[in-house]
C-alpha cells in the first residue's frame, strides 16, 4: 500500500471536507484569488470557455470551480436518439454490467446494489445493463447534465467514507464508488428507467441538484429516501440536472437492451453533450 492510498484511510474525511466547504466560500479577496489562481495555472483551466472569462471576478472560489459557460459552448449531439455524457471529464470506466457487478478497476469490482444502497430490487433492472463511470478533475465544468429525457422518481442520499476518486485510489481502494457518500438519482425516461449517481470525493463532497438545491452536506447517518412520485419533475436531455461543488465522478447505470455504448477507453477525455452510445429504437 502506496503512502498516498494509507492517507486515505486515516485521515478525518469528513471534518477535512468541512473545513475546505467553508474556506471555498470565503470572500475574502486575497485568499479566493490566491486559490482560484493556483488552480487555474496548475490544471490550465481554459476560462475563454466560461460565461465569466475573468477567474478573479468570482465572488470565492466556489463560484469559479462551479461556473457556468457560455452559450454554445457546450452542445447536444444532433441526434435524439443518441445518449449524452452528462459531464465534462474522462472515462474512468463503462460497458456491461455482469450479473449485478460493476467494473471499477483491475482486480476491484463492486455491485449495482451496492452503489444503489444495498438495494437490491432497485438494482434489479440493471443486473446485466450497462454502465459509464465518468471522473471529473479540478479543472473540468463541473455541472452534470441529462443523458436524456427523465422524469425523477426517486432520489437515495447513502452515507459513506469520502475517499478520493483519483484513479490511484480507484485502483487501490476496494468497491470506493459503492463506500464513498454519494446520491443516487432515480429516473424514468421513454426508454425505461436510469440511475445517475453523484459520488461524493475526499475534501469535495459537496452536492447540489436543480430540483432541491444543496443536498450534501449535511453528511447523512442513515439513507434517506426522498420520493418524487406525482411532482412531475421532468427534465429534458442535456438539461443542466446537479453540481459538484467541487469534482467527483458520476455514474450512469442503464438497463439491459436500452442503449449500446460506443467504444470508451479508460482515461478517454469527454465533454457533456457528446455522444456516448445510441438508444435502442422501436
Amino acid at each position: 500500500m502506496t503512502f498516498n492510498v494509507l492517507l486515505q484511510y486515516i485521515l478525518p474525511h469528513r471534518a477535512l471536507s468541512r473545513v475546505v466547504y467553508w474556506a471555498t466560500r470565503w470572500t475574502f479577496a486575497p485568499w479566493k484569488n490566491f486559490l482560484i489562481s493556483q488552480i487555474v495555472r496548475r490544471y490550465n483551466v481554459d476560462m475563454t470557455q466560461a460565461a465569466q472569462p475573468d477567474p478573479l471576478a468570482y465572488q470565492h472560489f466556489n463560484a469559479f470551480f462551479t461556473r457556468k459557460l457560455r452559450p454554445n459552448a457546450r452542445q447536444a449531439d444532433a441526434n435524439p436518439s443518441t445518449l449524452l455524457c452528462p459531464a465534462d471529464g474522462k472515462i474512468s470506466q463503462s460497458g456491461p454490467i455482469v450479473e449485478g457487478r460493476i467494473f471499477q478497476a483491475k482486480g476491484q469490482e463492486y455491485t449495482a446494489a451496492e452503489l444503489l444502497g444495498g438495494d437490491e430490487a432497485a438494482a434489479a433492472p440493471y443486473k446485466n445493463g450497462r454502465f459509464a463511470t465518468v471522473y471529473l478533475s479540478p479543472r473540468d465544468y463541473h455541472r452534470v447534465h441529462m443523458p436524456m429525457t427523465g422524469t425523477l422518481k426517486e432520489t437515495v442520499h447513502v452515507p459513506g467514507r469520502i475517499f478520493s476518486v483519483a484513479p490511484f485510489a480507484v485502483e487501490a481502494i476496494p468497491r470506493l464508488f459503492a463506500r464513498n457518500e454519494r446520491l443516487v438519482c432515480h429516473f424514468e425516461g421513454p426508454h425505461g428507467p436510469f440511475v445517475v449517481v453523484m459520488v461524493g470525493a475526499i475534501l469535495v463532497s459537496s452536492v447540489a441538484t436543480v430540483w432541491d438545491g444543496l443536498v450534501i452536506p449535511p453528511y447523512a447517518s442513515s439513507i434517506r429516501r426522498k420520493s418524487f412520485a406525482g411532482q412531475n419533475i421532468t427534465l429534458e436531455r442535456f438539461a443542466e440536472m446537479a453540481r459538484f461543488n467541487m469534482g467527483s465522478t458520476v455514474i450512469m447505470l442503464l438497463p439491459d437492451g436500452m442503449a449500446d455504448l460506443d467504444a470508451l477507453a479508460p482515461q478517454q477525455a469527454v465533454l457533456v453533450g457528446q455522444k456516448l452510445g445510441s438508444l435502442a429504437t422501436g
